[in-house]
């Protein structure tokens, strides 16, 4: 086994609309959606907005920001659950039977998180900028009955109104029917969306409703846009918003489990494949409630169930990309242990692959080193012990966990003195991105609640954001965190 230090490899890029795909499928997890609701719902809008005479070019933002609209749904997940719950089952109901106006005040600042994030996920993808903008309006309504800001009229994009109509006409037919979804369209009419609208709506959507169902590969080639990649990095950065404890999880394994890789002289090619799959082995986490992940002690069988079920969301989900195919079954591998005893498939032995093998040594190495609500992370040595103590009992591989275990821990990276944030800035964003209070934070880094709070300032500041999680998306991104 070599024990040379692995390479620095180019960071995995896929294609933009591949990202965007892949977002999608983590929005509608999130929203307890099936995996293709913000596809069908952009195809959707696409039809309404040429049905209604408007440019192919805001046909094409309009898909965009559908297929984005949910983008935003790791980042706030935590105040969501705050407020209604269960946040993947709460959204859920909210969708189908809507939100009860008594709780519409209290998700505002859920909302802003929500809108921050995913227009710097559009940002960053490089995507137009009238999608950027429509994303951070994604909940304002014509009538300023929306969130966060009350916008109304031209303020309102009609990129968002069409995802808006599209989405609802998806869910509400999809869920009752249609003449119940017409029903809640014409209600709305005139107040959330044109009027002028609804004749149109209601003279083509049994149509297309039935194109999606009788012909569904028509949704995998919305209109694209000719845009350069976009890297893979960013998908694990929005994975992980959703239980702050995980903030970096995914590129700290990727990174573990490529130096592995290497190690053990896989080529290059495997290295990679086992690092994009390492970025992507999370999506499936979107699946399940944060009130399950966060439970400190054992958990019930209904939750291990829903656990459990995590990879098989990742491969449902991740294999619908085609660039990713080979990273999905990898991916799906990240929870099976040699002796069987591990899920979703149950598999043992020569039936996981050495690609799998790493990565799931890397992903239960790396958590067992992360704190969590009510369990403190083990130290580098401790998680090493345990892990070499698993492989002697038949559930990792012992030359895999040689290969992880053997080197040396590595550093976090220094901090640019030519960099927006000072050290002490980031030390403070890496605090609060944990989800630590800023009293937390203030106890740890030996400073004052008031001091946290000017450093934070400071942080959205520099970074142009107003809310912790585009502050730490956009630190991760930067390579700040």
């Amino acid at each position: 086994m070599s024990v040379v230090s692995a390479p620095v490899l180019a960071n995995a890029q896929v294609q933009v609309f591949d990202a965007v795909r892949a977002l999608a499928f983590v929005g509608d997890l999130s929203m307890g959606q099936p995996i293709d609701q913000s596809a069908r719902s952009a195809w959707l809008a696409v039809q309404l907005a040429a049905a209604l005479g408007l440019d192919a070019s805001l046909q094409a933002n309009a898909a965009y920001v559908a297929l984005l609209r949910w983008s935003g749904c790791t980042a706030n997940a935590s105040e969501v659950a705050e407020v209604i719950g269960d946040d993947v089952g709460g959204r859920q109901a909210m969708l189908a039977v809507g939100l009860p106006a008594h709780l519409s005040g209290r998700l505002i600042p859920a909302a802003q998180i929500h809108c921050e994030v995913s227009g710097d996920v559009a940002r960053t993808l490089g995507l137009p900028p009238q999608i950027e903008r429509a994303l951070r309006r994604i909940f304002e309504k014509l009538d300023g009955s929306g969130q966060p800001n009350a916008l109304a009229g031209a303020e309102v994009p009609v990129e968002v109104l069409l995802a808006q109509v599209a989405s609802d006409l998806e869910i509400q037919s999809r869920v009752h029917d249609l003449e119940h979804a017409l029903a809640g369209l014409a209600a709305r009419a005139g107040r959330h969306y044109p009027a002028a609208w609804l004749p149109v709506l209601r003279r083509h959507a049994a149509d297309w409703l039935h194109t999606l169902e009788s012909e569904p590969a028509c949704i995998d080639a919305p209109a694209q846009l000719p845009l350069p990649t976009a890297p893979l990095e960013l998908i694990a950065d929005v994975i992980d918003l959703k239980l702050p404890w995980l903030t970096g999880y995914s590129r700290r394994v990727a990174e573990a489990a490529r130096a592995a890789a290497l190690r053990l002289d896989l080529s290059e090619a495997q290295a990679q494949r086992i690092y994009r799959a390492a970025l992507i082995h999370g999506m499936g986490r979107a699946a399940v409630p944060n009130e399950i992940w966060n439970r400190p002690g054992p958990r019930s069988e209904a939750a291990l169930e829903r656990l459990r079920l995590v990879p098989y969301w990742t491969a449902r989900a991740a294999r619908r990309i085609g660039s990713l195919s080979e990273e999905a079954d990898i991916a799906s591998q990240a929870d099976e242990r040699l002796d069987g005893s591990g899920f979703f498939r149950g598999a043992s032995g020569d039936a996981i692959g050495i690609e799998g093998r790493v990565l799931a040594a890397a992903a239960q190495w790396l958590l067992w080193q992360t704190n969590r609500p009510g369990q403190p992370g083990l130290d580098v040595a401790e998680a090493s012990l345990r892990l070499r103590d698993e492989a002697q009992r038949g559930r990792f591989d012992a030359r895999v966990v040689a290969a992880l275990t053997g080197a040396p821990a590595p550093s976090p990276a220094p901090v640019d003195p030519a960099g927006p944030l000072s050290a002490r800035e980031i030390e403070v964003l890496r605090r609060i991105s944990h989800g630590e209070s800023n009293k937390e934070a203030a106890r740890a880094l030996g400073i004052s609640p008031s001091t946290v709070r000017a450093h934070l300032e400071n942080i959205f500041r520099k970074l142009d954001c107003t809310t912790r999680a585009a502050a730490t998306l956009k630190a991760l991104t930067m390579g700040l965190l």
